[in-house]
């Protein structure tokens, strides 16, 4: 089991963290979110995190450890901030621009524990030197179908919001690339689709969410349907040249549960798995979410 956090980023860092709250530099963008894990007190004080922040998203709820489906509260802008901007990612040879922005939900368009995994991407899917094709589901905005298609994959991207791959279509232009295939769908029905067609895929990312809605209302729970969607995923993925990515962002769920369903499809794979955490100056690292992958 390994700790992992996204070594390579120049233009994110997590400044500080606690009282379910984290202090984070995007760019030049500094914000404060919600992070229902960070329940220890913070380094600096209250004062000094509005005295740095340009935003802040607050959520109204009563538990704050976990988040609900409904989001009651927002952001509140505490100096004058565009409406979007950038941040650049590189690694090696990879030049990755992705566009950022405050949305209804708090998020702000890239997970930047995911850093690691972008880089895994990039290492495996260039060093193939051969035609592939990456599917990514659950796809957000885009980084990881990016990177793939950048690395030299064919990739098809499902995710069940629109706006969600408009922002993806925007990520791709914005580093010059073209032809992701976009698919506006539940991710659950597309692969079951897949499966009847008898298509095959070199690698195959998913970072599912706890709970979700497709766009005809298909109820997506982690629990619930993870085992069967990685079933669907080994019966998709070539024997070899080919990866397999899993990140999960569910409190209170070990990189263990992952592993278990993992191995129960792929038996002579021996993945690496653990965590992600975002490094902070304070020494008060912050859990990120387990992960899961391999390469064959």
């Amino acid at each position: 089991m390994n700790l992992i956090h996204p070594s390579s980023w120049n233009e994110y860092e997590l400044l500080d963290s606690g009282n379910f709250e984290k202090l984070e530099r995007f760019g030049k963008v500094i914000l404060i979110r919600p992070e229902p894990q960070a329940i220890w007190q913070p380094l600096l004080s209250v004062e000094e995190w509005k005295e740095r922040a340009h935003a802040h998203f607050t959520r109204e709820q009563k538990d704050n450890f976990r988040f609900g489906d409904e989001v009651k509260g927002g952001w509140k802008k505490l100096k004058p901030i565009d409406d979007s901007w950038q941040v650049v990612y590189n690694y090696g040879s990879l030049k990755l621009t992705l566009r950022l922005a405050l949305t209804g939900f708090g998020h702000v368009g890239v997970f930047p524990e995911q850093g690691s995994n972008w880089n895994f991407i990039y290492d495996t899917v260039s060093a193939w030197n051969k035609p592939s094709r990456v599917l990514n589901l659950f796809a957000y905005t885009g980084a990881a179908s990016v990177v793939a298609r950048a690395a030299g994959a064919e990739v098809i991207h499902v995710d069940a919001s629109r706006p969600g791959l408009n922002w993806a279509n925007q990520n791709m232009q914005l580093n010059n690339l073209k032809d992701i295939r976009w698919v506006y769908e539940d991710a659950l029905k597309f692969v079951k689709r897949e499966v009847k067609r008898g298509n095959k895929y070199n690698g195959i990312i998913m970072d599912p969410p706890p709970y979700g809605r497709g766009p005809e209302g298909e109820k997506w729970t982690l629990q619930e349907q993870l085992d069967e969607l990685v079933y669907l995923a080994s019966q998709l993925l070539e024997p070899t040249p080919s990866f397999f990515i899993l990140s999960m962002y569910a409190v209170g769920l070990s990189s263990l549960v992952g592993l278990n369903v993992v191995k129960t499809y792929f038996a002579d794979v021996n993945p690496e798995f653990g965590e992600f955490y975002l490094k902070s100056k304070t020494g008060k690292d912050l859990p990120m979410g387990t992960f899961l992958r391999f390469n064959w």
